[in-house]
């Protein structure tokens, strides 16, 4: 095959003409005599559809994931001497939001089928300090909610679901939005849909807990016929125009969704007989396909997976991810109380990822080059 660049690429969804006349429609009306980005009818339109879209009853909009993470922290009364249990192998503001709370980290074992949190580990680290669980939506694969579900019943610790890979995923035919005491999204420019860049949510059936998000993003506003402050809050909230635009993304997300979904089972049938190359299971409907996560057998080669992800750039020009490393491996985790005990599947598999660059426009025929190029980087590393 000819040699050719496939990146990594900055941007996971797609951005249309009418992305661009939504973004341009608010600046357009902003810059005449009488305009301004205030007030943001946009705002509820955007939090209604995404609510009806991920099966939950309330949404609230923010301007990120981690954001959603650390207002949902601060509504559960997370505080120091408390403990949250979560997974290692995500993103670092799943676990740190707990952390910026003063409470103690405790990391659980994931399944090494799905790379989610495992339950039944999950409910190995509970003690009486225990007062959330974090589980993530990982690539887009749905948890075990159900499980999960029977711990909060017989626990009474409450779940919120770090559902920044999970736009769109759903669990036994019904979208995971409604799960748990919340789910929080993202739409930072990676995701499946973005609002300009950043952009996250959080989504829930309990009213109560949705306005005292509400509050808490909007400097503690309760509005009405005057306007109160009725607790500590916060600027939170996204712009105007990241609402037009996440109207637009939200109105195409499964169109976005299926794409990549037919991408990455494709993917899965062309490296389905390398025996290096562990395929990530769940891919096709239901599953939000934010990531193809592939994992290198490292049982079967004296190779490492850094080692397969140089050669498969500098020989082929094709970018990778890594997503990722145990969150521990941070630095700032020397200075952040955590449990790391009983995590080998985690550790194990956090030096197997590698992530492949399949978006919603890849050409099938780069999907060919690909596995190509790593089916010959396995065979020049053998060597």
């Amino acid at each position: 095959m000819k040699i050719h660049p496939v990146p990594f690429k900055a941007l996971g969804g797609l951005y249309e003409q009418d992305d661009i006349k939504a973004a341009m429609g608010v600046i357009t009306d902003a810059s005449k005599p009488t305009g301004s980005f205030f007030p943001l009818p946009e705002e509820l339109d955007f939090q209604n559809a995404l609510a009806a879209h991920e099966g939950a009853s309330y949404a609230v909009a923010v301007n990120s994931c981690g954001t959603a993470l650390d207002l949902c922290m601060m509504t559960l009364g997370i505080k120091p001497g408390d403990e949250v249990i979560t997974t290692p192998l995500t993103f670092v503001c799943t676990a740190t939001c707990a952390a910026a709370r003063g409470a103690k980290v405790v990391f659980a074992d994931i399944d090494p089928v799905t790379m989610n949190l495992d339950p039944e580990q999950v409910r190995a680290k509970i003690t009486d300090r225990t007062r959330a669980i974090i589980p993530v939506h990982y690539t887009g694969l749905a948890c075990d909610v159900d499980a999960f579900d029977k711990i909060t019943g017989d626990t009474d610790i409450p779940v919120v679901y770090d559902a920044a890979h999970a736009l769109g995923t759903l669990y036994e035919g019904k979208p995971v939005g409604g799960r748990g005491k919340a789910s929080c999204y993202s739409f930072q420019s990676t995701k499946n849909i973005t609002t300009l860049g950043e952009g996250g949510a959080v989504s829930t059936n309990d009213g109560e807990f949705a306005e005292a998000i509400r509050q808490k993003k909007t400097f503690g506003y309760v509005y009405g016929p005057s306007l109160r402050v009725v607790t500590i809050g916060f600027n939170y909230r996204m712009t105007k125009a990241q609402y037009a635009v996440g109207l637009t993304q939200i109105a195409k997300v499964d169109r976005i969704i299926a794409a990549r979904q037919q991408r990455m089972v494709r993917m899965n049938e062309l490296l389905a007989n390398v025996e290096e190359i562990i395929c990530p299971a769940g891919h096709g409907p239901g599953h939000g396909s934010h990531l193809y996560v592939a994992r290198l057998a490292t049982d079967k080669v004296k190779f490492t997976t850094a080692q397969l992800r140089d050669h498969l750039k500098e020989a082929y020009q094709v970018g990778t991810g890594k997503h990722y490393p145990v969150v521990w491996s941070w630095e700032a985790f020397a200075n952040i109380d955590h449990d790391k005990s009983n995590c080998s599947v985690a550790e194990k598999v956090s030096q197997q990822v590698f992530s492949l660059p399949i978006f919603p426009d890849t050409p099938f025929e780069d999907l060919d080059y690909i596995a190509w190029a790593v089916r010959e980087s396995i065979a020049a590393l053998r060597q």
